[in-house]
């Protein structure tokens, strides 16, 4: 069986809810920055399906939202959605929020694709990494902000956490629609006490400057 018979329904709408999460904080971004609705147009498609994209250029699959009819009216949608919505609607922590979703369903989704695809567990938990970073990194570059990687709050290792369950999981046979939502849950939860509480791990050379 291929592993593309092998992928289930469940993995198809978490990549779609992936993909929607991250085109609307693209879109977001874009429309914070007062630029025109073609360039909140192509924040949406590149954040959205940026990390995907590497995802299946590395583990050989077919590059998904180029085979599915679904993924590029979906993030031009939100584009327009976000083209209509006032920017006071996603100040402070809203955006964040949102992007932490999408960080936990894709590092999920991308960790899960690469199992199904016959990569070993540590390389399909650091696919998972990929995947859930991607996109905001992507996002960032283009918009000329700080990158994600570089707040001080936890961010990798949110995506690290729902990774880790997933392919956890997979190991000792959980049911696979239970590993999933944990995981999401779990790395989703994490973002947000990281950004409710600021958590962080220790930076490099704190401790010799104590």
């Amino acid at each position: 069986m291929t592993p593309e018979a092998v992928l289930t329904p469940v993995l198809d709408w978490l990549d779609l809810v992936g993909v929607a999460i991250f085109a609307l904080t693209g879109a977001l971004v874009a429309a914070k920055e007062r630029q025109t609705l073609v360039t909140l147009c192509f924040f949406a498609l590149v954040t959205g399906v940026g990390g995907g994209t590497i995802r299946d250029l590395l583990i050989e699959a077919p590059v998904f939202w180029m085979t599915d009819p679904w993924v590029a009216p979906l993030c031009l949608g939100i584009a327009l959605f976000s083209w209509f919505t006032p920017t006071r609607w996603v100040e402070g922590r809203v955006l964040s929020i949102a992007d932490g979703l999408g960080l936990a369903a894709y590092a999920v989704l991308g960790t899960a694709k690469a199992l199904e695809y016959g990569v070993p567990p540590v390389p399909a938990f650091m696919m998972g990494v990929v995947t859930g970073c991607a996109g905001g990194i992507i996002r960032d570059v283009l918009a000329g902000r700080p990158s994600i990687l570089m707040r001080p709050e936890l961010y990798v290792t949110a995506a690290a956490l729902s990774a880790s369950i997933t392919v956890v999981g997979e190991l000792i046979g959980v049911e696979r629609w239970w590993v999933w939502i944990a995981a999401t849950v779990a790395g989703f939860g994490l973002r947000l006490a990281a950004i409710r509480y600021n958590l962080s791990l220790p930076a490099y050379g704190e401790r010799d400057r104590a």
